[in-house]
C-alpha cells in the first residue's frame, strides 16, 4: 500500500515538475522574442494548420444550433450583394476582383470565399461574418450590421461560387445603391444591458481611447476616463450628463458638439444603451 501511494505521489511531482517546466519554458520563450510577429512572414506550416483547424472546431461547435432563415429571396441576395461589396471585397476580392491592396499584407491572409460558400452551413458562414475570428484581419460584423442584414450576406456568399466575373460586375452595378442605416430614434431612459454594453465598448473601439473599468485594452488616454462618468454633471463639457442624453452623445457627439474629437463612430440605439447602462453601472452609488 505503501509503495503505491509512493509512486502516486512521485507520478504528481512528476507532471507538477513538468509543468512548471513547460510554463517557464513558455515564458522563457515569449520574454526572448524568439516568435517572429512580423506581418511579411507567414506563419509556419503547424501554426497555420493549428489555428485553422482550432477556428473551424470552434466554429462547428457553436454554430450547428443556429437554424438558418430561408436564404432564396431575390431581395435577399440583392442586399447581400451590395453589404459585400461595401464591406468584404476588400478583403476577399470577388469573381473577377481583386482585394484591396493592404489585404496583401494581412496574415492569415484572406480567404478566398468561393470555398467556404461551397462547403460551409449557412450557419458556420453566419456565425464568422457575426462574430469574427480573434488573431486575424476578419472583425465581428454584430455591432454594424442588423440581423437581417447578416443573413443577406450569407445568402450571398452561398451563391458566389456560381457566379462569373462578367456576372459579378452586372449584378454588383445594378445594387450599388448607398447602404443607409435606419434613422435613429431618440427618447427615453437607456433600458440597456450592462453586460453588453461591457462587449460594446470593445466593438466601438472606445477601449483605444478611454480607460473604461473592467476592460483590458491597456491604458489608453486619448480621452478622459470613463470610471467616473456617471458622476459628472457635463458630457463633453456641454451636453447635461443623463442617461438620455448619454444615448445621444454615443450615437452622434459631432451633433452635438462639432469641435468634439470624438467622431462618430455609427452607433445603434441599442447598442448605446447598452453602452450607457453599462458606463453607468460603474457607478456603485447609483
Amino acid at each position: 500500500m505503501k509503495k503505491a501511494i509512493l509512486i502516486i505521489q512521485t507520478v504528481f511531482v512528476t507532471v507538477g515538475m513538468l509543468l512548471v517546466a513547460g510554463a517557464l519554458g513558455a515564458a522563457a520563450f515569449v520574454y526572448a522574442g524568439v516568435y517572429d510577429v512580423a506581418a511579411t512572414k507567414h506563419h509556419t506550416g503547424l501554426t497555420y494548420h493549428l489555428l485553422h483547424y482550432a477556428m473551424l472546431r470552434s466554429v462547428k461547435t457553436r454554430a450547428d444550433d443556429i437554424k438558418p432563415p430561408p436564404l432564396d429571396a431575390p431581395d435577399r441576395f440583392r442586399s447581400g450583394l451590395a453589404l459585400y461589396a461595401g464591406h468584404c471585397v476588400q478583403c476577399h476580392g470577388a469573381p473577377g476582383v481583386s482585394p484591396e491592396p493592404f489585404a496583401f499584407g494581412l496574415r492569415p491572409a484572406p480567404v478566398n470565399l468561393v470555398e467556404p460558400g461551397r462547403n460551409w452551413t449557412p450557419s458556420q458562414i453566419y456565425w464568422i461574418v457575426k462574430h469574427g475570428v480573434k488573431m486575424t484581419a476578419m472583425p465581428g460584423w454584430q455591432y454594424r450590421l442588423t440581423e437581417e442584414e447578416l443573413w443577406d450576406l450569407v445568402a450571398f456568399v452561398k451563391r458566389l461560387p456560381a457566379l462569373s466575373p462578367v456576372e459579378y460586375k452586372t449584378l454588383e452595378a445594378a445594387a450599388a445603391q448607398p447602404h443607409r442605416k435606419a434613422a435613429a430614434r431618440i427618447g427615453g431612459q437607456p433600458d440597456g444591458d450592462p453586460k453588453a454594453g461591457l462587449h460594446a465598448v470593445y466593438q466601438y473601439l472606445c477601449v483605444t481611447c478611454h480607460a473604461i473599468p473592467g476592460t483590458v485594452e491597456g491604458s489608453p488616454n486619448v480621452g478622459p476616463p470613463l470610471g467616473s462618468v456617471a458622476t459628472r454633471r457635463y458630457l463633453g463639457g456641454v451636453l447635461l450628463n443623463t442617461p438620455d442624453n448619454m444615448v445621444r452623445w454615443l450615437m452622434n457627439p459631432q451633433a452635438i458638439d462639432p469641435r468634439s474629437a470624438m467622431p462618430d463612430l455609427h452607433v445603434r440605439e441599442q447598442d448605446a444603451r447598452d453602452i450607457a447602462a453599462y458606463l453607468y453601472s460603474l457607478d456603485k452609488s447609483r
